[in-house]
């Protein structure tokens, strides 16, 4: 059986991927603000906040995620560290760009749940292959998938879970359960195409 060569990505590479990625992915969450949808995670939590704090989701998003980044530090190394908090400073201010470039109207609850995530889903993914997060959760659920062999989208699915569960408190019940089905949506993107093994690049 031929051995596949693994092929590092450059480093122009590793940048437009994560400019990409974090562009799809503030994307996807200012659909899920417009809707007063919420979703998992430390956006998640930062989308909860944002609706009853005056401040806004990008600056909540950071906050939100300093404790992690310690985590990140020990566990992943300083690089890593580095590219997520360079991330997680991308999709506050590109969310902020996309509220100031976008004028939404109207937009349907579901279309926005299960769109959202599944667009933020796909953004997280990119960041992951680029060997970044978003912080938080996505930390979390890599560290899993590394040191125990669980899948990053199975773990990050059961914290999003609770985080989904807790915004009973905030937004109205119809909300959540649709904000549930759009979590599943976005776990599955990660569970389906982020697996060890899968994906060879660097």
């Amino acid at each position: 059986m031929t051995e596949i060569q693994v092929v590092p990505h450059s480093p122009f590479e590793n940048m437009f991927g994560v400019l990409t990625g974090t562009f799809v992915a503030s994307f996807g969450l200012v659909l899920l603000t417009e809707a007063q949808a919420v979703t998992g995670g430390t956006a998640g939590l930062a989308l909860l906040a944002s609706y009853g704090l005056p401040m806004s989701f990008g600056l909540l998003f950071l906050l939100v995620n300093v404790p992690f980044f310690a985590l990140a530090l020990k566990v992943k190394g300083w690089q890593f560290t580095l590219r997520t908090l360079v991330c997680v400073g991308l999709v506050s201010a590109m969310s902020a760009l996309h509220e100031s470039m976008l004028d939404i109207d109207r937009i349907s609850a579901p279309y926005a749940a299960v769109g959202g995530n599944l667009i933020a889903g796909i953004g997280l993914l990119i960041v992951f292959r680029h060997g970044a997060s978003l912080g938080g959760f996505n930390i979390v659920a890599l560290v899993a998938q590394e040191r125990l062999g669980w899948r990053a989208g199975y773990v990050q699915m059961v914290l999003d879970v609770l985080v989904v569960v807790g915004a009973l408190t905030v937004v109205a019940p119809q909300n959540v359960l649709l904000s549930a089905v759009g979590a599943v949506v976005l776990n599955l993107v990660l569970a389906l195409n982020h697996r060890p093994g899968r994906y060879t690049g660097a």
